[in-house]
């Protein structure tokens, strides 16, 4: 047992210098600081790349749907007029309709009346 309590004695110590090895402070490598500040730029750009694209098509979709219901609201109007334009028609008709019967029966009225 001794044996083996003195090899994880000696394995920690080897741990413990590799710890120490490890975490023994460093300078960056020269140009570390440009080259991480660079890519964080590159992925901002592409982001806002990302989010332009979104906004762009959102923009699209909202003129889209705005043309619709412009174009809706033109086709109702018009189909509306020409509703209304027919509505009078039928009533002009229909007045000269009345008119003609009126007038044949005073015209009748005339043609007894001087016989």
């Amino acid at each position: 047992m001794e044996h083996n309590e003195r090899m994880d004695e000696k394995e920690m110590a080897e741990f413990e210098q590799k710890l120490r090895i490890a975490l023994q402070h460093r300078e960056a490598p020269l140009g570390l600081k440009q080259r991480v500040l660079a890519r964080s730029r590159e992925r901002r750009q592409a982001e806002r790349g990302r989010w332009s694209l979104v906004h762009m098509a959102q923009r699209i979709a909202a003129s889209a749907v705005l043309a619709a219901i412009f174009g809706s609201v033109a086709v109702y109007r018009h189909v509306e007029e020409r509703r209304k334009g027919e509505a009078a028609r039928e009533q002009v008709l229909t007045a000269l309709r009345i008119t003609n019967k009126t007038l044949d029966r005073v015209g009748d009225k005339l043609a007894e009346n001087s016989r």
